[in-house]
């Protein structure tokens, strides 16, 4: 089971990337749009699934978080400090719209999902829903005493 859900991500993570890619013209020179990196971790104390995401000069006001059949899309848009005609000498930093989703594995409480923006990095909490086992009576019915 586990290698089904590794093929499961692996191509979920293929397709975003050709999205990114048919996303941006092919022009000399033109770089690729931002895609912001994340680490996806879990805790036991409290059982929960972390997801750490770089997002270093941007307005946490612009981006969103939303959380539906188990997979997490941050959507924003990270936008150039220079506006106008600046001339720039060197340019390394990536700008624009960007979209991450995350597959996540466990049962999640989508009422007692946390986000915090803090110094370039947004750390979400996604809670494990705690299964709380409930003792049901079983009537047994007979049929035939023979």
């Amino acid at each position: 089971m586990t290698g089904r859900k590794d093929m499961e991500r692996l191509r979920s993570e293929m397709e975003e990337l050709f999205a990114d890619l048919c996303q941006v013209p092919r022009l000399v020179g033109h770089r690729r749009g931002f895609r912001p990196r994340l680490d996806v971790y879990r805790t036991d104390d409290p059982r929960a699934v972390n997801v750490v995401v770089e997002l270093a000069g941007i307005d946490p006001a612009e981006v969103e978080l939303s959380f539906a059949e188990n997979v997490l899309v941050i959507v924003g848009n990270r936008r150039r400090a220079a506006k106008g005609q600046a001339g720039y000498q060197q340019m390394e930093m990536d700008y624009g719209p960007f979209q991450r989703q995350v597959e996540i594995d466990e049962r999640i409480d989508p009422d007692g999902i946390e986000a915090v923006y803090d110094r370039g990095l947004l750390r979400i909490t996604l809670p494990v829903a705690t299964r709380r086992a409930r003792r049901v009576r079983v009537e047994i019915t007979a049929r035939g005493t023979g």
